[in-house]
């Protein structure tokens, strides 16, 4: 059985093959990560070289290991060629242009197109196409595009050159960055030390962030009857009427193909195979399960977020975005999932208050813990830090937003006092429709 992982396909029974052990502050030489392909970032050894002119050719297959290299848009719609991304982005537009309503389908083709080109370059798998881009200037890349012979949509250029000139000039912030810095400001890495927050200890952000998506009462039986009866449900009809409508499809589009993925009755059997897998015991309470115990760690970052953050992410966003009278939202509510449930406080999933809860664990993390502010305190202003995944933008935290707090977290490392926090709004479905939330 194949799983996807913020939108590669990796065997599913691997998944007993992650490597739970730390060594000097670090991953045991990133076993694990290396055994999925998720983390390879270093040089590519023996791989062909690639040209500008590969990157730029629609129907050009990046292959590594034998294998396409394939990228995303919306995390989940995958694609081995631009050319297949051109033609998802001709169905797309067609298809919001014959729904009617007000829908700028230029506007919507100019996006899809930057975020596929965009996702084809920032490779979670291969490091190629990125030094390609970067190694070249804008003219030799203006003239590689001229020099394709292929059908290419209007703007193509110009996407191409905001792509590299973004990336001239970002950090991209994730557990397999082949910058040291890049790897320590991912939530997922590893704090030896342990990192204190609301009252519990973390064995990183990342445990912290997904584990209060839980609320303290709720218990692994609870989450295992849940899906158990999720697995019967026929949810097509549901589904569609998130995609139908383009109020809701549009701006959550990430959240929608998320949902598809994981309300597949193989991927929500996976779910709770792997709660058992991990010797869980019907009693334990979710949250209380990802705090550091008196033992080594028993999640890893990995973990924390394909396993407890993509199945509290699931419940919550069923809740988000079912019909006002749909009784999902009332058993969902019985077991918590109708928001955030901190101390005294009650957040909504999708909401500024929750997400600036981000900023407030990264000023423990980089204002209170010396050597992770010098890392980030470090990295010149000239350089903006960055966060892209595949295209992937969960709406727990909007990549944009993600961003911009990043930035912020380290003008306060860096001692030019408390920034501005805050972001537009992103329109998302309310029980009757309504737009709630924040984000990007």
């Amino acid at each position: 059985m194949k799983m996807r992982i913020l939108g590669i396909a990796v065997d599913a029974d691997a998944s007993s093959l992650f490597s739970r052990d730390y060594a000097g502050g670090g991953w045991r030489k990133w076993k694990w990560v290396a055994l999925f392909g998720l983390l390879a970032a270093g040089p590519v050894m023996g791989a062909e070289e690639l040209s500008l002119q590969a990157v730029v050719t629609p129907s050009t297959v990046i292959e590594k290991n034998g294998k396409p290299v394939r990228f995303a848009i919306h995390g989940f719609i995958e694609f081995k060629t631009l050319a297949e991304a051109f033609a998802y982005i001709d169905g797309e537009t067609r298809r919001w242009k014959d729904a009617g309503g007000d829908v700028d389908t230029q506007r919507l083709a100019r996006e899809l197109l930057r975020r596929g080109i965009e996702s084809r370059v920032i490779s979670m798998e291969d490091e190629r196409p990125l030094e390609a881009l970067m190694t070249h200037t804008k003219e030799e890349l203006q003239s590689a595009i001229a020099a394709v012979k292929e059908p290419v949509p209007a703007g193509y250029a110009e996407a191409f050159v905001a792509v590299q000139e973004k990336w001239k000039h970002s950090l991209n912030c994730w557990s397999a960055s082949p910058s040291i810095a890049g790897r320590v400001l991912s939530n997922w890495y590893p704090i030896t030390e342990d990192i204190r927050l609301h009252g519990a200890t973390y064995d990183s952000t990342e445990h912290f962030w997904q584990a209060v998506k839980y609320h303290p009462d709720v218990t692994v039986g609870e989450l295992q009857e849940l899906l158990v009866a999720w697995e019967g449900r026929d949810w097509s009809a549901w589904l569609k009427r998130l995609d139908s409508d383009a109020k809701i499809y549009l701006p959550n589009a990430y959240a929608v193909e998320f949902l598809r993925h994981n309300l597949q009755v193989e991927r929500l059997k996976w779910f709770g195979e792997e709660l058992t897998r991990q010797g869980l015991k019907a009693g334990d309470r979710a949250r209380l399960a990802q705090q550091r115990g008196a033992t080594a760690p028993r999640f890893s970052g990995f973990e924390e977020k394909v396993l407890w953050g993509d199945l509290a992410d699931l419940f919550h966003m069923v809740y988000t975005f079912s019909a006002a009278d749909d009784p999902l939202r009332k058993m969902l509510a019985e077991h918590h999932f109708d928001g955030i449930y901190l101390g005294e406080r009650k957040m909504g999933f999708i909401s500024e208050e929750f997400r600036s809860q981000m900023l407030e664990i990264w000023k423990v993390k980089y204002l209170e813990m010396p050597r992770f502010r010098e890392v980030i305190a470090g990295i010149p202003l000239e350089i903006r830090l960055e966060h892209f995944l595949n295209d992937g933008d969960s709406p727990d935290i909007p990549i944009p937003v993600y961003v911009g707090y990043l930035n912020e977290i380290r003008e306060m490392a860096r001692g030019r006092g408390k920034a501005q926090v805050g972001g537009e709004n992103l329109a998302l479905p309310g029980p009757a429709g309504q737009a709630v939330g924040a984000g990007k």
